[in-house]
Order: C-alpha cells, then structure tokens, then sequence
C-alpha cells in the first residue's frame, strides 16, 4: 500500500537539513531502486522553487510499504529525524487516484 510521510521543519533547521541532505537522498534513492518511490520532494516556506536562506517548512514522501508500521519505521529512521530536522513526522495510508491509480 502507499503511504504520504509529511515532515514538519523545525524552525531554524536549514543549516541542520543541509548536513544531512545527503543521508537523507541516499534513503529517497534506495526506496526509488526498489521500485517504490512514487514521488517525494520541500514544502518551500516561501512561494518559490528557490526559497534561499527561507528553506523549508517540511516534506511529502509518497512511497509504497508493506504496512503502515513499516512506513512509521522507515520514517522515524530518516536523517532528516536523526538530525533534528523534523519536528512532527505524520505517516498516513494513501489511495492515489490520477494518474493512473485505481483508489
């Protein structure tokens, strides 16, 4: 099933998520070579692709799991975690509709 995990940003946690940008790639691109990333990517907390010294609000991950415990897991070992980024991470199940999705 797919689950959406949305990261809440600490305040102040940009020179935190630079550091740990790489670790948390690495994590991204192991799900996408197993096939079960769908998509993932920054809440900019501006309205901008480039919200400079701004950063981020949090993240959306949409990726499949075998259970929602498993998500959780994965969620709560993200760099992003480790490293005093995300202040709340919320995992959810998900039904993607378009494209091409059958919920």
């Amino acid at each position: 099933m797919l689950y959406a995990i949305i990261g809440e940003h600490q305040e102040e946690s940009l020179p935190r998520r630079l550091e740990a940008r790489p670790a948390h790639l690495e994590c991204l691109q192991h799900l996408q070579d197993q096939g079960c990333l769908v998509l993932a990517g920054p809440f900019p907390a501006i309205d901008s692709e480039a919200p400079g010294s701004a950063g981020f609000s949090g993240s959306l991950i949409v990726a499949e799991f075998d259970s929602q415990t498993e998500a959780q897991a994965w969620a709560d070992a993200d760099p992003y975690m480790k490293a005093n980024v995300y202040r709340n991470v919320t995992v959810k199940p998900f039904c993607k509709v378009f494209p091409g999705g059958s919920g």
